[in-house]
């Protein structure tokens, strides 16, 4: 991870599949994983910025048998890779790979981690000394307001990934409302850096 120099004292939580990476199902192998058009870009403006930017993501993949957590791992660090190659950067990566019923001990779990329990947003608080109350948490399905709901944060709905389909079909029956809904990544860090003036 980059040292941590940062300007402002909240932060910007990313979902992974769907946000920051096509949605293809479980990336089950490193050579799945794709960068959405425009999401480098997006992650290196609010580098640029010097605002923190996390990847917080549920990958119940693990738990479900479906790969190992070596597996996963790699998937990360080509993520990692891709975006340096880009010039961006990700200041932290959470991932849950639990699930409350499905796979065995220690995956089967009811845990705090898996979005939209806000877990992975109170431990990124403590390790990059965010104040949740102002930052941000931008993805592709309702579900991720939710999550940001939960930790008091903002939550951002991309249309990108699952994004369209859930605001086309769904938006009537949302228990929360997005802070904003926009059309991708490098929108929503535009937005936020608008809404912050940065």
């Amino acid at each position: 991870m980059a040292e941590k120099s940062f300007r402002v004292d909240w932060g910007v939580f990313l979902d992974r599949d769907g946000t920051v990476t096509e949605e293809v199902g479980y990336v089950n192998h490193v050579s799945r994983l794709r960068l959405l058009p425009g999401a480098a870009e997006a992650i290196r403006l609010l580098n640029d910025a010097r605002v923190p930017v996390a990847l917080a993501t549920n990958q119940a993949g693990v738990a479900r048998g479906y790969f190992d957590e070596t597996v996963l791992q790699e998937v990360m660090a080509r993520l990692g890779d891709l975006l340096e190659t880009l010039g961006a950067r990700l200041d932290a990566v959470y991932y849950c790979p639990h699930h409350p019923t499905a796979g065995e001990p220690p995956w089967r779990a009811a845990c705090d981690c898996r979005k939209p329990k806000p877990g992975m947003l109170q431990r990124g608080a403590r390790e990059l000394g965010l104040d949740l109350s102002r930052s941000y948490v931008v993805g592709d399905k309702i579900s991720d307001v939710g999550f940001a709901r939960a930790a008091g944060a903002k939550g951002l709905l991309v249309l990108t990934g699952y994004g369209l389909g859930e605001y086309t079909h769904q938006r009537s029956r949302w228990t929360w409302q997005p802070e904003a809904v926009v059309p991708d990544l490098y929108a929503a860090a535009r937005w936020i850096l608008e809404k912050e003036g940065l």
